[in-house]
């Protein structure tokens, strides 16, 4: 069974990447915004405050829920979701250590 190259990076980095991804399309930030400023949120009202199908914040709402940052659950015909504060917090401060060791590096000022 053939290697990923993605598995063979330090675990942290790994996540890194998922939150920058999960966060890189304008459509999944709107939603966090959504959650956090309702402290949590039915999909129906999601889908009323951005310009997309139902379908499509389904799917931006899956991405999010895939890394952790969303949290959702099922009530009859509805769904509720909340941000993850905790994972959203290690997220943030991984990222922030990643951004902060970048300069610790920097050789010259030439590019």
């Amino acid at each position: 069974m053939a290697v990923s190259k993605r598995e063979e990076f330090d675990q942290e980095l790994v996540q890194i990447a998922e939150m920058g991804r999960a966060i890189a399309h304008p459509a999944r930030v709107a939603i966090l915004r959504a959650i956090a400023a309702k402290q949590g949120c039915v999909c129906g009202e999601i889908v009323d405050l951005l310009p997309l199908a139902q379908s499509t914040v389904s799917q931006h709402l899956k991405i999010l829920k895939e890394v952790g940052l969303v949290k959702g659950e099922v009530e009859g015909p509805r769904s509720c979701y909340c941000i993850d504060w905790e994972i959203l917090g290690k997220y943030s401060a991984s990222f922030k250590q990643f951004l902060e060791m970048l300069p610790e590096h920097k050789i010259s000022e030439c590019c």
